[in-house]
């Protein structure tokens, strides 16, 4: 089968972008929209073909080779971001095959069971703190393992890190510990962006809406009636629109003026042009869900 460009183009050199969680869900989404854009995407995540098959199907294997399908070049490296020496491994390997990295997306994310029950926190398991693990710390340890090749990339190239983040940072949503991940990865984001501002690398948390993945789709009676609704109903974005935006955003030559910023999606989406895979361009959950932070501009080191 012959490869599908979508949009990329052929007369510039691949930009090299790491995924992380790509089995499925946001993740799979986002290599998928990248691959569009002639991206080279290294997809890491747990769920291989060797692995045991996950109930809401995917591996890595099968998001690299839609990447590669539709124009990009994947490449599947296996990855439990919980284990910082795996993390470290991916990073070496992405150094020796490409040796920089200009798009980091730190998307890997727990989802434990009991995460959405409607019940005080302390009802429900410790399990929930995986989230900080994969989410938090991993987010912070995949940025780490990877700034040398962020920074070998070069101002001229502009390297972009993205954390993918959510109105839980904000507003109370399945509660602490979920907001905990959320709010940490976005105060991460904006001190990150100080200590990558001399190297040209801009750092932003991107807000996503309710996507239309495997896990919500399989529970969308439930989603509906506990998701803040609009007057028309339930407003869902593919998988693939946060890619959309985060390729829109590398591209835009003012990127660098939003470093350190929490931007919402479907804001940044209009802002850009972008529109999702049915033509659409999704609404805002602000009115309903809250804004992002402001953080305070001195530095104390």
């Amino acid at each position: 089968m012959g490869r599908v460009t979508r949009g990329a183009d052929r007369s510039r050199p691949r930009r090299v972008a790491v995924v992380t969680g790509g089995s499925r869900g946001a993740g799979r989404g986002i290599a998928l929209a990248l691959g569009d854009k002639g991206y080279t995407v290294v997809v890491t995540g747990r769920t291989t073909r060797a692995s045991a098959r996950h109930a809401l199907g995917g591996t890595i294997e099968e998001t690299a080779a839609e990447v590669t399908r539709r124009g990009g070049d994947g490449v599947a490296l296996p990855c439990d971001h919980r284990d910082d020496d795996q993390t470290q491994a991916v990073a070496a390997e992405v150094g020796e095959r490409f040796g920089h990295v200009d798009v980091l997306v730190n998307n890997a994310f727990a989802v434990p069971e009991g995460l959405v029950s409607p019940t005080p926190f302390w009802t429900k398991s410790l399990d929930l703190l995986a989230m900080l693990d994969v989410g938090l710390r991993s987010s912070y340890v995949m940025t780490w393992a990877a700034a040398p090749l962020l920074i070998a990339a070069g101002p001229d190239r502009r390297p972009l890190v993205v954390m993918t983040s959510g109105f839980g940072a904000t507003c109370y949503m399945y509660g602490p510990a979920y907001g905990a991940v959320k709010a940490g990865v976005d105060k991460m984001a904006w001190d990150m962006a100080v200590d990558f501002q001399p190297y040209g690398v801009t750092v932003v948390s991107l807000w996503l809406g309710l996507l239309r993945t495997e896990r919500t789709v399989s529970a969308l009676d439930e989603v509906a009636e506990r998701y803040p609704l609009s007057g028309q109903g339930l407003v869902t974005e593919s998988p693939e629109f946060p890619g959309r935006v985060i390729a829109a955003l590398d591209a835009d030559p003012h990127k660098s003026d939003r470093s350190g910023k929490v931007l919402i999606g479907a804001e940044l989406g209009h802002e850009l042009g972008v529109v999702d895979i049915d033509g659409q361009v999704p609404a805002s959950r602000r009115p309903m869900l809250g804004s992002p932070p402001g953080f305070h501009p001195a530095v104390v080191r």
